[in-house]
C-alpha cells in the first residue's frame, strides 16, 4: 500500500464550531504515513457541511424543487453557489492547505468529492440562470425563437417572466438549464482548485474524484480546470464478471439494460476515465470487499479484484485506490465494505489486495508509459444525454413509461457490441474532436456515434468531413435530429448527414417486442442467427447506400435496418435500430 486519501468528509471535525478550528488531529496520520513511505492525497471537506453552518445559515440549504429544501442529514445538500457557503468553505480550505502544504507526505489535493449530485433550484440559482441567458441570447425574443415559446403561450415579454424550472415543458429551456447546472458545478470546483494552488507546492497536483452519472456535471468540462482526472469506477462482482456474460435474472421488474453490469461496463468506465482528458487517470475509489447497501453484499470471487485492477490499468489507470480502508462501524456506509472488514483483521480481500500491491510495485514502471491500443472510438455527447433524459426516445421495457436512461442504453449497446467482438475502445467527448477532419480520421479510423440527438451544424459538418477524409463513421439512430438548442431540424432526416449516409427517413416507430433481423443476401455484414432489432426502428430509404440488414416483419421489411455508403475516401454506416 503506497497511497492513502484523507480528510475529505469531516468539516465538523476540522471546524467543530464557527471560526473554531482543529487542524492538528491529522498531523500524526501524515507523519505516520510518511515514516512508512506512504504518500497522501489530502481532501477538502466541502461536500458535507456541518450542522452549525446550517443552523446559522438555513438559506444555504439546497433545494431540489423551488421552495423545497433537501432535508439535512445526507451530503451535497448545500447550495454551493451561496455567498455564505463560499465564504466559510474558502476560509476552511485556506486553513487546511496552509497548515499542511509543506508536509512531505502530501502529493496532491482532492477538492470536494463526487460533485454534481444535485440540480439546484434555489432562488439565487434561478436569478443567476436568467443573467446567464441574458448574456448568451441578448434579449427575450431570441429565447422565444430558439426555445419555441410560442407553443402553449409561453412567450416572454421581459426576463422576469422566466418561470422556475420545476414546471418547465420546453426542451430548449431544459437543455439550457442542464448546461447551466454543469457550469455552476465546474465554477465551484475550479474556484476551489485556484485557492489550493495559491498555497500548494509546485510538485503537488489538484483534482477532484468523479462519480459516473452525476446529473449536474460534464466530466470532461469539469476536468479541464484540474491537473489530472480521478474517477470512482464501481462494478458488480461475482457472476456479473463472467465471460461470456450469463443472462441476468430480472430484479423487481427492472429490465436487464437498466443494470449496466458486466466486464464490458468495467472497461467502459476505464475508457471514459481515460477519455475525460485523453490521458492516463487516477482511480480514487473502487470496490473493496463489497459495495452497496446493507441488503447488497456480494464480495468478489477469488482473483476478481486482481482482474479488475489490471483491467483498469490496461485502460490507462495510474493509481488504484479502494473505498475504503476498513468497513465502518457507524454511519450511512456501514455496509460499504472496506479492505478490512468490521473485525479489522486481515482477510481474503486484504490478502488479494496485498498481492496486487506487490505486482504494481514490481511492474509499475514497465506499464506506466504504455497507451492502450484502440480499434474503435465512441463519441459521447452530454447535450444529447440531457436532452434524452428530458424527452426520451425509448420506453421502459414494454410499457409506456419513459426511459430516462435512454442515452446510456443506446451508447452501452454499441460499446458492449464492440467489446463482445474483441475490440478495444476509446471514448472521446464532442468538444474534444479535432477540427481538422484529416487529423481526426488519422487518429480515430473508426468513430461510432450512438445517440447523437443534439448537435450543431458545425459538429455534423465535421463528422461528414471526417468520413470523406477516410474515416469510417458509424451512426446510431436519431443522429443530428435536433440542433444545439434541442429544436428539431425542419429537414428530411438525417438532415445535414443525409448525403454522406446515402439514405433518409421520414418515419420511425418504437418496438414493444423484438423484431428478427437478417443479413441482406450478398451484403458484407454477417448477421448471426437469432439477431433482433429492439426498441426502435427508422424507416430508412436507400439513396445510393447499400442495405446490410433487413427486418423480418410484414410491415417493417420494406426498410433496411442498417445501411452503408462510400463517402469520399471513407464510409458512413447507419444503424436505424
Amino acid at each position: 500500500f503506497s497511497v492513502i486519501r484523507v480528510g475529505e468528509s469531516v468539516w465538523s471535525t476540522w471546524e467543530p464550531r464557527d471560526g473554531v478550528f482543529d487542524l492538528e488531529w491529522l498531523a500524526p496520520v501524515l507523519d505516520g504515513a510518511h515514516e512508512r513511505g506512504i504518500a497522501v492525497i489530502l481532501g477538502t471537506p466541502t461536500y458535507a457541511f456541518p450542522p452549525w453552518l446550517r443552523r446559522k445559515h438555513p438559506e444555504l440549504t439546497a433545494q431540489r424543487a423551488t421552495g423545497t429544501p433537501i432535508p439535512y442529514g445526507h451530503r451535497q445538500d448545500a447550495d454551493f453557489t451561496h455567498p455564505a457557503f463560499l465564504h466559510h468553505a474558502e476560509r476552511l480550505v485556506r486553513r487546511i492547505v496552509g497548515r499542511y502544504a509543506d508536509h512531505p507526505a502530501i502529493i496532491g489535493y482532492q477538492v470536494d468529492n463526487e460533485p454534481g449530485m444535485e440540480l439546484l433550484h434555489n432562488p439565487g440559482v434561478h436569478h443567476g440562470f436568467v443573467e446567464h441567458l441574458r448574456e448568451r441570447y441578448g434579449d427575450v425574443e431570441a429565447v422565444n425563437a430558439r426555445w419555441g415559446l410560442t407553443y402553449w403561450s409561453h412567450r416572454l415579454s421581459r426576463w422576469s417572466d422566466l418561470w422556475p424550472a420545476d414546471g418547465n415543458t420546453a426542451p430548449g429551456y431544459d437543455l439550457a438549464w442542464r448546461r447551466y447546472q454543469a457550469r455552476l458545478t465546474h465554477e465551484f470546483i475550479h474556484s476551489q482548485a485556484r485557492i489550493v494552488r495559491e498555497l500548494a507546492r509546485p510538485d503537488q497536483f489538484v483534482t477532484t474524484c468523479l462519480a459516473y452519472g452525476r446529473p449536474a456535471t460534464d466530466m470532461a468540462g469539469l476536468c479541464r480546470g484540474l491537473d489530472v482526472t480521478a474517477v470512482n469506477p464501481y462494478y458488480a462482482m461475482q457472476d456479473a464478471l463472467a465471460l461470456p456474460q450469463p443472462p441476468r435474472r430480472p430484479q423487481g421488474g427492472r429490465p436487464e439494460w437498466l443494470d449496466a453490469t458486466g466486464t464490458w461496463s468495467l472497461y467502459l468506465e476505464g475508457d471514459i476515465g481515460r477519455g475525460i482528458r485523453q490521458e492516463p487517470f487516477l482511480v480514487t475509489e473502487t470496490g473493496a470487499s463489497s459495495i452497496g447497501e446493507s441488503h447488497v453484499n456480494f464480495p468478489a470471487y477469488d482473483g476478481q479484484w486482481r482482474l479488475a485492477a489490471w483491467a483498469l490499468i490496461a485502460r490507462g489507470a495510474r493509481m488504484i485506490e479502494y473505498w475504503h480502508w476498513h468497513s465502518l462501524h457507524y454511519g450511512n456506509e456501514t455496509y460499504w465494505g472496506g479492505v478490512l472488514g468490521h473485525s479489522l483483521e486481515p482477510d481474503r480481500c486484504y490478502e488479494e489486495l496485498v498481492r496486487i500491491g506487490a505486482e504494481l510495485r514490481d511492474a509499475g514502471a514497465a506499464v506506466a508509459p504504455l497507451d492502450p491500443e484502440v480499434d474503435v472510438a465512441f463519441l459521447r455527447s452530454y447535450d444529447s444525454k440531457w436532452a434524452m433524459e428530458f424527452q426520451p426516445p425509448l420506453g421502459v421495457g414494454d410499457g409506456p413509461a419513459p426511459d430516462r436512461g435512454a442515452y446510456e442504453r443506446i451508447f452501452n449497446g454499441f460499446y458492449r457490441g464492440a467489446f463482445d467482438a474483441g475490440l478495444q475502445g476509446a471514448v472521446v467527448f464532442t468538444d474534444q474532436l479535432e477540427p481538422d477532419a484529416d487529423a481526426l480520421a488519422a487518429r480515430w479510423p473508426v468513430l461510432v456515434v450512438p445517440g447523437l440527438y443534439v448537435a450543431g451544424d458545425e459538429l455534423l459538418a465535421l463528422l461528414a468531413a471526417y468520413a470523406r477524409a477516410g474515416g469510417h463513421l458509424v451512426l446510431g439512430f436519431r443522429a443530428g435530429y435536433a440542433d444545439e438548442d434541442a429544436q428539431i431540424r425542419a429537414q428530411v432526416m438525417p438532415g445535414p448527414l443525409r448525403e454522406g449516409v446515402g439514405a433518409s427517413y421520414g418515419e420511425y416507430t418504437n418496438l414493444t417486442t423484438p423484431v428478427p433481423v437478417s443479413a441482406v443476401p450478398g451484403a458484407p455484414l454477417p448477421i448471426p442467427d437469432g439477431a433482433h432489432a429492439t426498441a426502435w426502428a427508422e424507416g430508412l430509404v436507400a439513396e445510393g447506400a447499400q442495405a446490410l440488414a433487413c427486418y423480418e416483419h410484414p410491415h417493417l421489411r420494406r426498410w433496411p435496418a442498417i445501411t452503408t455508403n462510400a463517402s469520399g475516401a471513407g464510409r458512413v454506416t447507419y444503424v436505424g435500430t
